[in-house]
């Protein structure tokens, strides 16, 4: 599978654009972490792509990714792929062995949180994000409630990367993308940006 065939189901399946630009930010994350780790950077990108595919249509746990699983088996994605998205959730019963499905644990729930501190800047931009202010936000339980921040820690901890260099790794991954993130500032597209998009 290729990356424009995996975009394409994508496109098929979810039609919230925060929630493909959420799927987009992972994406640049674990593009980012590929090429550090020398790793395929198309099936990472395929991976994280297709790791929320079925969100809109099974919301609700176990359902998502149990039972999305199968139809990507039956679009041809390759059990590699398929067993990194049912690691990323905890109650899959999937255990992480390999660094595509520790990436893809570790990145999932951060990107949508460096996405929320985006939006609580003063120009709604990933280029006003820093990894102080983000600790920060970690803390305030009352921000971004829904995301969880354990998954966040023992993310970084799978992936065998400290905390705040994680952090900092993925905050200059999603810059590079900014503008098709929604991240790049306050402007006609993004001013009215939507809500912070939480799926496991």
């Amino acid at each position: 599978m290729t990356r424009a065939e995996a975009w394409k189901i994508v496109c098929e399946f979810v039609q919230s654009e925060s929630l493909r630009r959420h799927m987009l930010g992972v994406e640049a994350c674990m593009v980012a972490y590929a090429k550090e780790f020398g790793e395929d950077e198309e099936q990472w990108a395929i991976t994280a792509l297709l790791h929320d595919f079925d969100w809109e249509i099974h919301p609700n746990a176990p359902d998502h990714p149990m039972k999305g699983e199968p139809i990507l088996a039956g679009r041809g994605v390759d059990e590699t792929t398929r067993r990194a998205i049912l690691s990323h959730a905890n109650y899959s019963g999937v255990t992480r062995d390999s660094r595509l499905e520790r990436a893809l644990f570790a990145c999932d729930e951060l990107t949508g949180f460096l996405t929320a501190c985006s939006y609580v800047k003063p120009g709604r931009s990933i280029h006003e994000v820093d990894v102080s202010s983000v600790k920060r936000k970690l803390k305030d339980k009352a921000f971004a409630r829904n995301v969880n921040r354990e998954d966040i820690i023992n993310g970084a901890q799978e992936l065998g990367v400290p905390l705040e260099e994680h952090i900092g790794f993925c905050i200059e991954a999603m810059k590079t993308r900014a503008a098709e993130l929604g991240l790049a500032g306050i402007n006609a597209a993004n001013r009215n940006a939507p809500a912070l998009h939480e799926a496991g």
